[in-house]
């Protein structure tokens, strides 16, 4: 939640009141708040308290942040310029043929490298409780985390198989000889 007041925050100061060195200062804190979230984690759980599903949620969404934050924070800037800032939209890449499966691809290992990620400090956290037994609640987050990167798979396939095509140049439109449009 925290990510999101940050950059928004971040995002508004910058482009729709003009303060560049203030929405600077709070999108240099976007990261921050991903160790302020694992120091708090390692800290509760290293201090005794019972872990409980939150502190797996806490370790599945740090591996998903460290991997998608740089990006989600590019995408939401060049929002924010275009919308406040007058910046032109970016050209939308035309994905298809071996681009659009190198792109699926990309997308998935992308994913698979925060899973590991993920599941890494998941166990770093059971083995901080002590085991398995003790762990179990922050286990929780696996099943998901596994769930989505078996299903996000069919996309990589499915465009490997299917890749698709060049898109056909679009016909000029037809002028009667009034000089009317067809």
């Amino acid at each position: 939640m925290l990510f999101w007041v940050f950059l928004v925050g971040g995002l508004a100061a910058r482009y729709a009141a003009g303060r560049r060195l203030l929405g600077g200062a709070l999108l240099v804190c976007v990261p921050l708040i991903d160790v302020v979230l694992l120091t708090a984690t390692v800290l509760s759980v290293r201090d005794g308290a019972e872990p409980t599903v939150w502190h797996g949620l806490s370790a599945a969404y740090l591996g998903i942040t460290v991997v998608y934050g740089h990006r989600t924070v590019r995408w939401a800037d060049a929002k924010f310029a275009r919308r406040f800032g007058g910046d032109a939209p970016a050209p939308r890449p035309k994905l298809y043929g071996r681009a659009a499966v190198a792109d699926a691809w990309k997308s998935w290992f992308r994913f698979l490298l925060a899973y590991a990620i993920s599941v890494g400090m998941i166990f770093g956290l059971v083995v901080l409780v002590g085991g398995l037994e003790e762990g179990a609640p922050l286990l929780v987050w696996l099943n998901p985390l596994t769930k989505v990167l078996v299903y996000s798979l069919i996309w990589p396939v499915v465009t490997t198989i299917w890749p698709g095509k060049a898109p056909e140049s679009e016909p000029e439109p037809v002028r009667d000889r009034a000089g009317g449009g067809g």
